[in-house]
């Protein structure tokens, strides 16, 4: 089989030159530029390919000839290049140097010639300038094997400088194709182990828009794409993980919980890609937050990453730990590179983990970077005796004991890690698409074995836990407001009602029975829509009720965290909903899959619930399907971005309210949108003149110009107080949904902080009576700067008193 894919090598004369920043910023601007680009990196590195990923949308790969072997480079390249246009391919190191004593092997030159890919050097000039053409020079002469077709000049000092370094080049015939000055660098921080990975930056995607700019302007794209194209067709079969040695698995498919998060951040894509092909679910956990595995677990799979940095996270998430140690300690098949292994150990630097593992671990004065021929000594999970792997070892701690029989032998009487029939726990990055029989044995061990128990270990020591509300799905946040308590548990709109509309719900006429036509008549203008698509209702919470009223569910669903009116009508009208539960895991976004093929009513708010996520309007049509009935609460879908207003209203219903925006929450006043027949089946079961005058007046009054132009003064209010208040979050390290787009942050500072809030003097609203959420939550209304300061300001005092880090998950969860 022979494919033509357009492909460019970055490389450099040593590490330091900028490789990262030009190839990362090569692949945003090229992104951004229309193409779609696939990021590859030569060798075992797991940080740059997840900067890859961020700019191109796409998952990194490695190029590794000694994890995987000279064979699969292109079949792999292949594989990750499926539907791209252009692959670039960031080098290693400099660009001939390679694995010590092996004459460059796995180096970038040699991947560049095994893949038949063109080479542009990237050169920091800051410290030379005609000397840079000698340097040029020698590494395009050095390998007849490897095609050298351009230059990009790094950290020039000066216009004047970077001349001199062009009229040197100028008898080399390469072409130079952009020039960064000294000050135009965009660079992650570093720590122990190199650069901080792009999962665990905030500013990571702002970093990335201004580096894919800067690249954009400053090197020539066009003659990128053009030397790219210049590559030779490739001969080969793309990589498929159908390859693994097991055969795919029917239905049910076993769940394989693989850990996720910032605490984990490195993975080789090709890893879930072969357990996903024999037929097993790769779920991603984060430990620092989930405190159960994902439901049905059978088996484990513990990557790398920096659990040091976030001992404190991990060891605070005290349910998942007892969780853990109890399903691996009763055979839970278990895979623990590095990171992993770190994790089940006893400790890390003195900071209580899992204990799956009899030892303990600590920081070491060296960093240990190498690459690996591993032989298995024992039988085990992973591995048969005399049995030989390639991998890298990349980590600055050690395990100060012995715990067992070693995972790997690496020669010289160096062992690693521990091994047993159902645990493999070692130092060793292995890339499975290189040793697929691996990936096999664990999925074989992963069907025999029983689904994780949950822990009954409560893992949580709490401040004072506050009362239970008499009946959860009741309470609301008015409840927490009371006298004498500042309020950041009612999210309405602190401010003085417009002119008009005071005018408006003053003149309503009160001396006879209400006429809702005028106001659906007037909602219908603003959207566009016709009046037989509106029916005005008393609030949200009336609507929610004629639709649990309006036909027999069979199986009614409520995607959760919700609010909980929904649950209320729908029990009121004899029915038991189901609850779908969105993850912190996974920036509780939703994904259509987990509804229920059978569910005849799904509700789900947008962003209209507790963590004020707001899912895509593509994803919420995808509930759609015969004989269902998809209701969107968008109370607070102000800005109008992802709603379902316009467009086909076939199979739904969009739930509308002023109460929080227009700060009436004593006239209840709302309305539906959904096709004419469902609009009529609801008005017939709404009791006459259940809308108010004073409703009707406030929707007529909330539908016009004055309404548009005043809306989107508050919008924007809100979310500058949201970005103040989420700001102050993130410096105080308290765990929250970064992605809220309501007038409230969903945050989790942990089991007591309700409580010890309200003996500050602050109200904020219980989260524990949503489900899915616990007490370790609480949702922060959006007040205004002054006031958002005096919480923040209560929260570091409560922090300082604890006397530790708070104890639930990352900075940010979105």
């Amino acid at each position: 089989m022979t494919t033509y894919l357009p492909r460019l090598v970055i490389a450099a004369p040593a590490s330091g030159h900028g490789k990262t920043t030009v190839a990362t910023g090569l692949m945003a601007a090229l992104s951004r530029a229309g193409h779609t680009v696939s990021g590859h990196k030569v060798g075992p590195d797991y940080i740059d390919p997840g900067y890859h990923a961020l700019a191109t949308g796409r998952p990194g790969r490695n190029l590794d000839p000694h994890l995987v072997g000279e064979d699969r480079l292109v079949p792999l390249l292949l594989h990750g290049a499926a539907g791209a246009d252009l692959a670039v391919i960031e080098g290693v190191m400099g660009l001939y140097d390679g694995q010590l004593g092996t004459d460059g092997f796995s180096s970038t030159a040699h991947v560049a010639a095994v893949t038949k890919t063109p080479v542009v050097l990237v050169v920091d000039i800051s410290h030379a300038s005609r000397s840079i053409a000698a340097t040029v020079h020698g590494l395009r002469t050095w390998s007849d094997e490897v095609a050298v077709v351009g230059v990009v000049l790094n950290k020039a000092g000066s216009v004047r400088h970077s001349d001199e370094v062009v009229r040197a080049l100028a008898g080399s015939g390469l072409p130079v194709l952009g020039i960064l000055q000294r000050d135009d660098g965009v660079s992650a921080p570093s720590r122990h182990l190199g650069l901080v990975p792009a999962a665990e930056r905030a500013d990571a995607a702002a970093a990335l828009d201004l580096l894919a700019a800067q690249v954009a302007e400053r090197i020539d794209l066009e003659a990128i794409v053009r030397l790219a194209r210049t590559a030779p067709a490739l001969d080969g079969e793309p990589w498929s993980p159908d390859s693994s040695l097991v055969a795919p698995v029917e239905t049910p498919r076993p769940v394989i919980a693989v850990a996720g998060g910032r605490a984990f951040t490195f993975a080789y894509a090709e890893t879930t890609e072969l357990l996903r092909a024999a037929g097993c679910d790769p779920v991603v956990f984060d430990p620092t937050t989930d405190e159960q595995l994902p439901d049905g677990t059978q088996g484990l799979y513990l990557g790398g990453g920096f659990p040091e940095v976030h001992a404190a996270e991990l060891s605070g998430n005290e349910r998942l730990r007892a969780q853990l140690r109890t399903a691996i300690s009763g055979g839970l098949p278990t895979v623990a590179e590095c990171a992993g292994l770190l994790y089940l150990c006893r400790s890390v630097d003195g900071v209580e983990m899992v204990g799956a593992v009899p030892a303990d671990a600590a920081m070491a004065p060296r960093l240990t970077l190498a690459y690996r021929t591993a032989t298995a000594t024992t039988a085990n999970l992973l591995g048969r005796p005399g049995e030989t792997v390639t991998g890298h070892e990349f980590h600055r701690t050690q395990l100060h004991a012995s715990p067992g029989d070693p995972a790997w032998s690496f020669g010289n009487g160096l062992v690693d890690g521990v091994a047993t029939a159902t645990l493999h726990a070692s130092y060793l990055h292995t890339h499975w698409a290189g040793h697929p029989q691996l990936a096999g044995r664990f999925v074989e061990a992963v069907r025999r074995a029983t689904p994780a128990a949950p822990s009954t270990d409560p893992g949580r020591l709490s401040l004072s836990k506050p009362a239970e509300p008499v009946d959860p799905l009741r309470h609301h946040g008015d409840r927490e407001a009371t006298a004498g308590l500042i309020d950041f548990a009612v999210n309405v709109y602190q401010g003085p009602r417009p002119d008009w509309l005071e005018n408006a719900l003053a003149g309503a006429d009160v001396s006879r029975y209400p006429d809702p036509r005028p106001a659906a008549e007037a909602v219908a203008r603003h959207h566009g829509r016709d009046v037989a698509d509106v029916l005005p209702t008393a609030g949200a919470a009336e609507a929610f009720g004629l639709v649990a009223r309006l036909r027999p569910w069979r199986r009614p669903v409520i995607v959760h965290p919700q609010f909980t009116e929904p649950d209320v009508a729908l029990a009121g009208a004899g029915h038991q909903p189901e609850h779908v539960l969105l993850r912190p895991s996974d920036g509780f976004a939703l994904d259509p899959a987990q509804v229920p093929v059978g569910a005849d009513l799904v509700v789900i708010g947008n962003p209209t619930n507790p963590t004020g996520v707001r899912h895509s309007a593509e994803a919420i049509r995808a509930l759609v399907a015969p004989g269902r009935l998809v209701v969107v609460d968008e109370a607070f879908l102000d800005d109008g971005a992802e709603t379902l207003t316009t467009g086909d209203l076939t199979g739904l219903v969009v739930i509308r309210s002023l109460t929080k925006l227009w700060s009436i929450p004593g006239v209840r006043a709302g309305y539906l949108l959904a096709e004419p027949e469902v609009v009529g089946a609801l008005t017939e079961l709404q009791t006459p003149w259940s809308v108010s005058a004073a409703a009707g007046a406030a929707l007529v009054a909330c539908s016009s110009e004055d309404a548009a132009v005043e809306a989107t003064v508050r919008v924007a209010r809100i979310e500058a107080d949201r970005e103040f208040l989420l700001s102050g979050l993130a410096k105080l390290g308290i765990p929250h949904v970064a992605g809220s787009s309501a007038p409230y942050v969903l945050a989790r500072p942990g089991t007591g902080v309700h409580a010890a809030l309200r003996d500050a003097g602050y109200a904020v609203r219980r989260a524990d009576t949503f489900p899915g959420l616990d007490e370790s939550w609480v949702r922060i209304a959006v007040r205004n700067r002054e006031v958002t300061t005096g919480l923040l300001d209560a929260l570091e005092c409560i922090h300082q008193a604890r006397g530790s880090r708070w104890d639930s998950g990352t900075v940010a969860l979105l």
